[in-house]
């Protein structure tokens, strides 16, 4: 078989690509452009990619393509209806980052619990070398027992969340879909769990749903002292409603894996806003959680050779 991979990069370089080498000849870029995509995919058998656009011109130019495996959860990079018509099956790997992305939320409750960056700058600063006193009490260190944690999208990564937060003794606010009104022992209406949590974590997809589900008017129903957590999509969280929100101390602090636009070549207004963390769409990316990808991609390639269609993660 002949397998391309067109970004790479995105997989890194400390995993180990040989169950996929297995297959046949895989041609390897780091990265593909847009209008380099037709050339590098013309005689492949199967496509692995992340990011990079699978659509109508893709299609017609690779008259071998049996098999796209995404290298992601979501892949809204693929025109699925145009996959069917080519007869092409499309994959993803499921779950890979369950465990990456719950520690990366915990890492933004724990730095805000805590106040780890400002007591780590009062340190450099040296304030604490000239204290008249062993310690610091300048900034707010409060504990995690008994706060709510609210939870916007409760699939596995939102359960992994919420099977952490009970071991710190917080209170578990599952949402229920935006204008949700069915009954459910389980879940709250999603204006509740806005006004109630002390911190609120996004785990939902982006769609036509869900885009700019958070506006100035949800962040108006949070309380004060509460902190927003995007570990999702950018899109969700309205970034200028939420730069507003920051400067206004309409909520006391966020943190955002994801933006609108990625890599921002042109800057985001959110990197002008107080008291917010943004770390460049990492929260996925631990070594074992890559490998895992990696070594998913590699089962759906075996089960779709094996004609075992029906067992490959999200066929299409």
């Amino acid at each position: 078989m002949k397998i391309t991979i067109l970004d790479g990069a995105t997989l890194g370089k400390d995993v180990k690509l040989d169950v996929i080498k297995k297959f046949g000849t895989v041609t390897f870029y780091e990265t593909t452009k847009r209008n380099e995509t037709v050339e590098r995919i013309a005689n492949a058998d199967v496509i692995i990619t992340n990011k990079v656009i699978i659509d109508y011109p893709e299609f017609e130019a690779a008259k071998n393509l049996k098999l796209i495996c995404v290298a992601a959860t979501g892949y809204n990079n693929i025109n699925v209806c145009l996959a069917k018509k080519y007869n092409t099956v499309v994959c993803n790997v499921k779950a890979y980052s369950t465990e990456s992305v719950a520690q990366h939320v915990f890492a933004y409750i724990l730095a805000f619990s805590n106040s780890i960056i400002p007591f780590h700058n009062y340190i450099k600063s040296n304030y604490w070398q000239n204290s008249q006193i062993f310690t610091c009490l300048d900034f707010p260190f409060f504990e995690l027992k008994g706060k709510n944690l609210g939870i916007i999208g409760y699939g596995t990564i939102g359960k992994r969340v919420a099977e952490i937060a009970k071991a710190f003794g917080m209170n578990i606010l599952i949402s229920k879909r935006k204008n949700d009104t069915s009954e459910n022992n389980e879940r709250l209406n999603f204006v509740d769990v806005l006004k109630e949590s002390d911190f609120l974590t996004i785990h939902c997809p982006l769609n036509q749903d869900t885009e700019n589900l958070i506006t100035i008017e949800e962040l108006k129903m949070m309380k004060k002292s509460a902190f927003l957590l995007n570990i999702a999509r950018g899109g969700i969280v309205n970034e200028q409603d939420l730069y507003i929100a920051l400067n206004q101390n309409i909520i006391s602090g966020a943190a955002v894996d994801v933006l609108t636009k990625e890599p921002p070549k042109d800057g985001n207004i959110l990197f002008n806003a107080p008291n917010i963390f943004i770390t460049p769409h990492i929260a996925w990316t631990s070594k074992e959680a890559r490998q895992k990808l990696v070594d998913g991609i590699a089962k759906n390639i075996q089960f779709f050779i094996d004609g075992r269609i029906s067992d490959i993660n999200l066929w299409i």
